[in-house]
């Protein structure tokens, strides 16, 4: 089974869009949404959730007041604040602060703190009219470290695996952090959306790095393509510089709004140039796939 991710440099691209429409097309893959920070795909896929899974992303200090002296070292070494005394000098512990260092938990030399897992979130496993769905949602103030990223494109593999699924579509994150790199690793091809603007641009050029970084074969896509006709060819020319093959440029098409507020995917509700664009780049990156 073939693995593809599709990411951005920055947020707002399109991403979701894109991977919506490939859904669409593609009769034969399975779903994963891995930009579990701000996951949204499944609002144009509209799953029916089958599975759900809590994660436990890390761990947490807790302050056993029976064995507790308050001699307040534990309070002296935390670097993060989290650590509180009550009216009688003993440590109380603010989840929201804590970052899991464990330090308090060795400096205690009464055995008052222990660290415990934390349920930061979930994982679900859904079933839409285009093929099964994997994605996660994280708890308000949680951090994603990629693990969730992990535990989700896992399930998805098992799950075409299991099925016979031809090729797992994942809709990534933007930037180049932890969770783009949890993304990427270990895919058969990375589709980079852009748009021509400066920043789109610039942070294009630094995920093409990173996927090269990683040796993942990349193709790009520039989205809005027509909003500025000189960036989109300076964009060209720097893909075309570093081999990195452009599948297609999509024009601005309201139809795109349309769909999202309707909420399906482009292609199964427009006939417009966005979608044209759309099904023509699927064809090229399932070409460069197989």
């Amino acid at each position: 089974m073939k693995q593809l991710v599709i990411i951005s440099g920055k947020g707002g691209t399109g991403k979701t869009v894109i991977s919506a429409s490939f859904a669409a097309l593609d009769c034969n893959a399975v779903l994963a949404d891995v930009d579990v920070d701000a996951s949204n795909l499944h609002l144009l896929l509209r799953p029916e959730i089958r599975e759900r899974h809590d994660f436990t992303g890390g761990r947490k200090a807790r302050v056993d007041a029976d064995l507790c002296t308050a001699c307040g070292r534990c309070l002296s070494v935390c670097r993060f604040g989290a650590l509180t005394a009550e009216d009688d000098g003993k440590a109380r512990v603010d989840p929201l602060s804590c970052e899991g260092c464990d330090f308090c938990s060795h400096i205690c030399e009464e055995g008052a703190i222990a660290m415990e897992p934390c349920v930061s979130g979930e994982w679900f496993v859904s079933e839409t009219r285009f093929g099964p769905l994997v994605h996660a949602r994280l708890g308000i103030a949680q951090e994603n470290s990629g693990k969730l990223v992990t535990q989700v494109r896992k399930t998805a593999r098992e799950i075409g695996e299991r099925d016979g699924r031809g090729v797992l579509i994942m809709d990534g994150s933007p930037g180049i952090g932890c969770p783009v790199i949890a993304s990427l690793s270990g895919t058969d091809m990375a589709l980079v959306v852009t748009e021509p603007t400066p920043s789109g641009v610039h942070d294009m050029k630094r995920i093409v790095d990173l996927a090269a970084h990683f040796k993942i074969r990349t193709i790009c896509a520039v989205n809005k393509s027509d909003l500025n006709t000189e960036n989109s060819a300076q964009l060209e020319t720097w893909c075309t510089e570093h081999g990195v093959p452009v599948a297609g440029k999509i024009p601005f098409d309201t139809e795109v709004v349309d769909s999202v507020t309707r909420g399906l995917p482009l292609v199964e509700c427009s006939h417009g140039p966005a979608a044209a664009a759309i099904r023509k780049i699927w064809d090229k990156v399932r070409d460069q796939l197989s």
